[in-house]
């Protein structure tokens, strides 16, 4: 089912490769994570939905508003996520959580679950990188942000601090 929504994901970003890329990342970085910490099956699979998903909602708010900042993409995606989801035969409280995920990604006070605190840590990984930030920045939100210790490894050895 994840390699349904995988592919179903680059069938919606086709032609954006630099997005595509972006969510693969996410997506293997917050399995990596996952696996080492441990979570248990259906945690790891809504993890892995909402990584593939969690910047759903960016196409249509360039459309739509001109600008696909944080809030924007939390306002809009989990719609998107819920109808794709459910042509795709997903469990309604698996679909639930994601989009509450989606809902939540840009939100970095009350992380109220493993899941929600993987998926940041594995988007901050790959928006560091693909941002350009400065080491400066990666350890702040290596201080800020981080708190499984494979997430807070995985920064430290990345941006090496």
């Amino acid at each position: 089912m994840i390699n349904k929504l995988h592919l179903a994901m680059i069938e919606l970003y086709r032609g954006d490769a630099k997005r595509i890329q972006h969510f693969c990342k996410v997506h293997r970085y917050a399995k990596l994570i996952a696996e080492t910490e441990n979570v248990n099956k259906k945690c790891l699979f809504t993890i892995e939905a909402a990584a593939l998903t969690h910047d759903i909602g960016i196409h249509f708010c360039e459309e739509k508003y001109g600008n696909c900042n944080g809030k924007l993409q939390e306002k809009e995606g989990p719609a998107i996520a819920e109808k794709l989801l459910g042509e795709l035969g997903f469990d309604q409280d698996v679909s639930g959580r994601v989009q509450y995920l989606i809902a939540h990604h840009h939100t970095y006070d009350n992380i109220d679950e493993i899941d929600y605190q993987i998926l940041v840590e594995a988007d901050f990984l790959v928006n560091i990188m693909e941002d350009g930030l400065s080491k400066d920045a990666a350890l702040k939100a290596y201080h800020n942000i981080f708190k499984t210790p494979c997430g807070k490894r995985m920064c430290r050895e990345m941006f090496n601090i």
